[in-house]
């Protein structure tokens, strides 16, 4: 396989156990925070991963990023284990983007060592080259000059996200990480700042891990969508085909959850509950039968596998697969 053709991003059958204290005299019990996920992100892709807050979206970030270590599994970035990369390296491989733009921020900084300080690390350039490369981020995320010697508290929360993608991109990195980089902000900044990632990974052909618990949002960025539910991936597949045909109950429960603008229409019916079950006790069977208006007894008793069912999409639900069986 060609480099041009080969994943950026390789998730094997990538597991998380934490070892979780219940008290001073109880046994301590495992957290399966991320199940066996296997997922890819190719060249100029963005993969969208959703989910409720708790299902491990963040945590499988956290092992992309190599601030955590896989349990079982492999992750490999650009072809090669992320263990074995050394820490400047992964940094130049890839950046994130986290959720709160200003405690991601050194306060004591001006905007332009925060954006430079990857340069600085990397020993990239003469301090004139590393001053024209932070101007020019600075263009191009729609900052003015005037912002490279203001500090984050001057800036607005939309603004101190452009400086933190700013900084993440200096170093053109190959894997873009974004987890939940807009759910901090007002709804009018979040769509600036959609735009912004949209715009920019058309003009500079970003891949990018875009990580997020709306749907909605993940629709307008990303190529492939991933939809997880304790610790698994329960859908996977091109965007379109996943909001338009979505095989699991869960992912059809996540689009029905989204707001719509008329306010006659109330909150919308999702059909899925408002009981999240305990990561540290999940349901035998199906992890998310228990919630699930489809289930029958094998959905109890046997975990799905993740089976393709259409157009380069996956689905883990023995509902899903029986229907397809009786259409057949």
């Amino acid at each position: 396989m060609s480099a041009e053709d080969r994943p950026i991003l390789e998730l094997r059958d990538v597991v998380k156990r934490y070892s979780v204290s219940r008290g001073l005299f109880a046994s301590k019990r495992t957290l399966m925070a991320v199940g066996g996920v296997s997922l890819s992100v190719r060249r100029r892709q963005v993969l969208g991963l959703v989910g409720e807050s708790g299902c491990g979206k963040s945590t499988l970030a956290k092992m992309v990023l190599g601030l955590e270590t896989p349990s079982e599994g492999e992750v490999l970035i650009d072809g090669r284990p992320i263990a074995s990369l050394g820490r400047l390296e992964r940094a130049r491989l890839v950046q994130p983007v986290f959720q709160d733009p200003y405690s991601s921020l050194n306060p004591r900084k001006t905007v332009a060592s925060i954006i430079g300080l990857p340069l600085s690390v990397h020993g990239e350039g003469s301090s004139a080259e590393r001053r024209g490369r932070v101007e020019e981020m600075l263009r191009l995320v729609g900052l003015a000059p005037r912002h490279a010697a203001a500090y984050p508290s001057q800036l607005s929360g939309g603004q101190r996200q452009r400086v933190a993608i700013a900084r993440a991109l200096i170093l053109r990195p190959q894997l873009l990480i974004c987890d939940e980089p807009t759910s901090a902000l007002d709804v009018s900044v979040q769509a600036q700042i959609l735009n912004l990632l949209m715009d920019l990974q058309s003009r500079l052909g970003l891949t990018c891990l875009f990580i997020s618990h709306n749907l909605a949002v993940v629709q307008m960025l990303a190529t492939r969508v991933a939809v997880m539910y304790l610790g698994r991936v329960v859908e996977e597949g091109p965007t379109a085909e996943v909001m338009l045909h979505a095989q699991h109950p869960y992912s059809l429960g996540l689009l029905a959850s989204v707001l719509t603008p008329d306010p006659r229409l109330g909150l919308p019916e999702t059909g899925l509950g408002s009981v999240f079950p305990d990561p540290l006790s999940p349901p035998p069977g199906c992890a998310f039968h228990p919630r699930c208006p489809l289930a029958f007894d094998r959905c109890r008793v046997e975990s799905p596998l993740l089976l393709a069912h259409r157009d380069g999409a996956r689905a883990a639900c023995h509902a899903a697969e029986r229907h397809a069986m009786v259409a057949a």
